[in-house]
């Protein structure tokens, strides 16, 4: 009898623990991509960033990328020929979104993407106490960008046709078109484009495989409102296009670097390329100078230990 009123006290007991056990209110936090713990009812909180340590992970676009292209130029992260130099131990995407994948779940991680497709799920830092911003872009003030130009012998010989679609290059709805592709309008207060009826003929585009994009989507919008007019474009290079247009051989050219002084041409920048550099959200690295930058992406900056 005894025995059995053991047994009895001892279940009333362990019903009693599982009783408690089911009302408890503790949540056990869930964690969430992009920096951020998920909670069982459904809330969100950031997690804090801290300090990256050890082995800097470096993410580069593939080789033949414009964003790559634009990038070890600028930084200076090529050799004396001009060459690139990206550390061979970079972590290779091929494409915008790759590249802000691999930063943002890994807070070791260091990336670069063109400035129109900055998300939320990175963090873009101060290049030498400069935001990346299109204000900073614009002013000249963040150096991580470039000029993308249309180059010809001068603005008074181009053809008819020329003229207006150079026109409609910068007019609202060719920087809205810019802006659409990840580049940075350079004419702020561009006014509708207003269309000249009765054009006809062909206009030829060469040079710069950067700029070549944005001049396709331009030229393709362009002769939607113009079917009599044929606009042709060959990515030969910066250097390709600026020479064609020297000695005529095309209409314009296309250049996504400065013109030398020896290159006596007019230019119409048509949009410049800002070029983010992107940690996870939890790495709170928030100002990289631009010299360590170069260095990283050279392979002779290894660590977050070194970073200055």
């Amino acid at each position: 009898m005894k025995n059995m009123k053991k047994v009895l006290a001892l279940l009333l007991v362990l019903v009693m623990v599982l009783a408690a056990c089911g009302n408890t209110n503790e949540e056990t936090p869930a964690t969430t991509d992009g920096g951020k713990t998920e909670t069982t009812d459904g809330t969100n909180t950031e997690t804090p960033a801290t300090a990256a340590s050890g082995s800097i992970n470096v993410v580069s676009r593939e080789d033949g990328s414009g964003t790559r292209g634009a990038f070890v130029e600028i930084v200076g992260v090529v050799d004396e020929n001009g060459d690139d130099q990206t550390s061979a131990e970079a972590s290779i995407q091929s494409g915008t979104g790759k590249v802000i994948a691999a930063v943002s779940q890994d807070d070791r991680a260091i990336g670069y993407i063109s400035l129109g497709s900055l998300d939320s799920t990175v963090k873009a830092v101060k290049v030498d106490g400069v935001e990346a911003t299109e204000e900073n872009v614009l002013s000249g003030e963040y150096k991580i960008q470039r000029p993308l130009l249309f180059v010809y012998k001068s603005e008074a010989e181009l053809s008819d046709v020329a003229k207006d679609f150079l026109n409609y290059a910068k007019s609202k709805e060719g920087q809205d078109l810019a802006v659409s592709k990840g580049f940075v309008r350079s004419f702020t207060d561009a006014q509708a484009f207003t269309k000249t009826e009765g054009l006809s003929g062909s206009v030829s585009l060469t040079g710069s495989t950067s700029v070549g994009p944005l001049a396709s989507v331009l030229a393709e919008e362009y002769m939607k409102l113009n079917p009599d007019v044929k606009i042709e474009i060959q990515e030969t290079g910066s250097g390709a296009g600026i020479k064609e247009a020297m000695s005529g051989a095309n209409d314009i050219g296309m250049s996504s670097r400065d013109l030398k002084a020896e290159e006596t041409l007019e230019q119409t920048v048509v949009a410049k390329d800002g070029i983010a550099v992107i940690v996870a959200p939890t790495n709170a690295t928030t100002d990289m100078s631009l010299a360590n930058i170069k260095e990283i992406y050279l392979g002779n900056i290894t660590t977050w230990e070194e970073v200055k």
